[in-house]
């Protein structure tokens, strides 16, 4: 991983795969992929379409965050996090993150982002700022609902699965809007 990790100080986890029709591992994102609501041009706040396998044996469901660590906050800014994915579930379809979650399978829920709203908010990165990276992070879990309140923090998420993740699927993802 490159400079300001977000896993350097959290416990090892097998690695297992993770794709995306939407976007390429360290490719920009797509303009659907942009927030709209923060007000990029274009921007759609769209979640991408995210497909994955060979989750480590033992997986009782998933959760999956979308972390920017370039964000200029000191703490990074959480776009969304879903928890309680059923270990059935190994793809979740472009737009499951919207206002209703209409996309997500049964008993997943999505907590609020950093923006404080439930559902994925798209990249949206301060002009000049330069490149930004949106870690996809799928988790896979020795446990079958995780037990946060569908109003935690994604950083409480992260916390309580810290010692339940039996693995990580990771791609990122780069955004970058000119000064």
């Amino acid at each position: 991983m490159s400079a300001n990790d977000p896993f350097a100080r959290l416990p090892e986890a097998d690695s297992f795969t993770v794709s995306s029709t939407t976007v390429a591992d360290g490719a920009a994102w797509s303009p659907a992929q942009l927030s709209g609501i923060l007000g990029v041009p274009g921007g759609k706040d769209a979640s991408p379409q995210l497909s994955w396998s060979g989750a480590p044996a033992g997986t009782k469901s998933y959760a999956v965050t979308v972390y920017d660590p370039d964000a200029p906050t000191g703490s990074g800014f959480w776009h969304w996090a879903l928890a309680d994915i059923p270990a059935t579930v190994t793809e979740l379809p472009e737009g499951a993150g919207d206002d209703t979650g209409s996309g997500l399978p049964e008993g997943a829920f999505q907590l609020p982002n950093d923006a404080r709203a439930a559902r994925y908010i798209g990249a949206a990165p301060p002009a000049g700022h330069g490149r930004h990276r949106y870690f996809i992070v799928v988790h896979a879990l020795d446990t079958a609902s995780i037990g946060v309140p569908a109003d935690a923090t994604p950083a409480f998420l992260g916390f309580t699965m810290a010692s339940h993740i039996l693995g990580r699927a990771v791609l990122i993802a780069t955004a970058e809007t000119p000064a």
